[in-house]
Formats: structure tokens, sequence, C-alpha cells
């Protein structure tokens, strides 16, 4: 192996070490309070203290409500005219 081949070896190695990764934290104040949430939902710490549950006639529409989207069939196909029409510039 020469020295020129040995260089380019090194130099494929070492590539990866002079890549750098996103900067840690959050990039914007909306994407900060988002992740402070989180932090509180996976901690537990903003639970209510008292428990919510939902009456047996609440989950009875629920139930209803649920069970009312298997009503429709799927057709076979889609029909792409039925949508209307999108204009592009010409």
């Amino acid at each position: 192996m020469n020295i020129r081949q040995g260089l380019c070896y090194l130099t494929l190695l070492t590539l990866p070490l002079s890549a750098h990764a996103i900067d840690t934290g959050p990039a914007s104040a909306q994407q900060q309070e988002t992740e402070g949430w989180l932090v509180l939902q996976s901690r537990n710490k903003a639970a209510s203290a008292k428990p919510q549950s939902a009456t047996a006639t609440e989950r009875e529409l629920a139930m209803q409500r649920w069970l009312k989207k298997y009503r429709y069939e799927i057709p076979d196909f889609y029909d792409p005219d039925a949508g209307g029409k999108i204009e592009g510039k010409n």
C-alpha cells in the first residue's frame, strides 16, 4: 500500500468525525414548551387529583359513535373525477 492510498483511507475513516449532529435542546420557544409538556406527561407531574370517569351512558354513546363508522362499505375503487379538478399554471 503506498502513501497516497494510505492517506485516502485515513481521510475516509476520519470523515464521520467531522460531521456535527444537531445541537441538543429545543430549537424554538414552541418546541421548548412542547418538550416541557411531554416531560410533565411522562413523569406524571401534571395529573389531576380528581380521577375522571365516564358514566355508563357516556360510554355507550361513545361506543355507538365508534361503531357507526363501520356502517359504510368501502367501494372497490374511487372515481377520480368525483373530487373536482385542480388547475395548474401553464
